[in-house]
């Protein structure tokens, strides 16, 4: 199989449907699983994880020695059950610090 530039991490019922668009998608449910897996995905020179937000939520030290990084970029996203703000909390955050404001939500 050729090396895929794109992953989906999660359980199986949220990203099967990504294997349709040809990415490459892993299934995980526990802690250790999803970080060796994103491990693997780095080494392998993935430039682009999707995560589902459970999943992240598991592996906060992984995702957090990703972020200086260039590359693969871990994205979260909802599960096959919705979003619970995960994802956006990220987002959010990080607009936070590059801009110095709070100008998505006005919350600050």
């Amino acid at each position: 199989m050729a090396q895929s530039k794109i992953a989906a991490v999660g359980d199986r019922d949220s990203i099967m449907l990504w294997r349709a668009l040809g990415v490459e998608t892993v299934f995980a449910e526990n802690a250790l699983a999803v970080t060796r897996v994103i491990d693997r995905l780095a080494k392998d020179g993935v430039s682009i994880i999707y995560i589902t937000e459970q999943c992240a939520k598991m592996i906060p030290d992984t995702i957090q020695r990703y972020l200086t990084q260039p590359f693969p970029a871990i994205i979260p996203i909802p599960n096959r059950e919705g979003t619970d703000g995960y994802g956006m909390a990220g987002i959010k955050r990080n607009v936070d610090k590059a801009i110095g404001a709070d100008i998505l939500f006005g919350d600050s």
